[in-house]
């Protein structure tokens, strides 16, 4: 497994990170053992840098990857690099942006209870929030790293003018983005942003909520709970013509001896300014299909011919947190 250092803290990551998101619900129903093994088999693969955050299920995530990380945080703490995000909450059955100096307190004491550790190595606002002033968020996170409650300090979903006027008044750390071959928009103005100022960069859904692994088809149903059951994105043409291209992409991916999975990732991170892929797994089988992918050397070669493979593909947002 290679590791890098992210950004400009001192915190050595393993360039694969597992993700914690489908513990929290979103996804369908999981196996929590199942899930537990899956972290485990993460932490032996030399994995050692995790995601998680209080809005995944409310804590369900975060308890979820405390548990299975029981076992080794006490001996081993220091070697484990944990993340998680706060700044969201639900108010009258809506979920809403609430990154005030009250809120985002209560938030990091709830994550750390559930993660059953007394600091995070990395705490993130997980959306921006236009209704309480920048200068009071970014002064209360620099209080929690001052009482040692978080060693660093990042944001999920920021553009860079964002960022710019958080960092008028605290160093962003990190940024977590949305990044994968289907969807690109920080290329243009976020990731240059994040190489001048020395922000370290770890992208989530890499594998483009699964539509990367390679293992849809026209006639794949989703879960009732499971949010992609509801997304165009996952339905009608625009998904078909995306599974076309993803066929050819697996294609490309086998002549070289990759399976597609291990090839979305690997394209994430041959990104210059990209530290790290946020990867998640329902079960040990899934991590130990995708980990591989944090050990290709992606050749510039191979990138601009995976380009031209996407050339004229549909966009593949999200769940809509957008909108939130």
């Amino acid at each position: 497994m290679e590791y890098t250092r992210l950004g400009q803290t001192d915190l050595k990551v393993s360039r694969i990170c597992f993700g914690t998101w489908q513990a929290g619900g979103d996804w369908g129903g999981i196996d929590v053992e199942q899930a537990k093994d899956a972290i485990r088999g993460a932490l032996e693969l030399g994995i050692n840098f995790f995601d998680t955050a209080q809005g995944y299920g409310w804590g369900r995530s975060e308890r979820l990857l405390g548990q299975a990380l029981a076992p080794e945080l006490r001996p081993r703490r220091e070697e484990m690099v944990i993340a998680t995000k706060g700044g969201l909450r639900m108010s009258g059955g809506e979920l809403r942006r609430d990154s005030s100096p009250e809120w985002l307190r209560h938030g990091i004491e709830q994550s750390l209870r559930e993660l059953g550790t007394d600091h995070v190595d990395l705490y993130q606002v997980h959306w921006p929030d236009r209704d309480t002033p920048v200068e009071e968020t970014a002064g209360t996170l620099e209080e929690l790293v001052r009482e040692g409650k978080a060693r660093y300090i990042g944001v999920s979903n920021f553009d860079a003018r964002q960022m710019a006027a958080f960092q008028q008044h605290r160093k962003v750390d990190t940024l977590q983005p949305p990044y994968h071959i289907f969807r690109r928009e920080i290329e243009d103005e976020i990731l240059p942003y994040c190489r001048e100022h020395g922000i370290g960069v770890f992208v989530y859904s890499p594998l483009a909520h699964g539509l990367l692994t390679g293992k849809f088809d026209e006639h794949t149903e989703f879960q009732a709970d499971d949010w992609r059951r509801h997304s165009a994105v996952f339905s009608g043409e625009e998904f078909h013509g995306n599974l076309s291209i993803v066929r050819e992409l697996a294609r490309f991916a086998e002549e070289r001896g990759w399976t597609v999975a291990q090839l979305a990732v690997a394209w994430a991170l041959s990104t210059p300014g990209v530290d790290a892929a946020i990867v998640g797994a329902r079960s040990r089988e899934q991590i130990e299909g995708t980990a591989p992918a944090g050990d290709i050397d992606l050749s510039a070669q191979d990138r601009d011919e995976a380009d031209e493979i996407i050339e004229g593909a549909l966009p593949v947002g999200g769940p809509s947190p957008e909108a939130v």
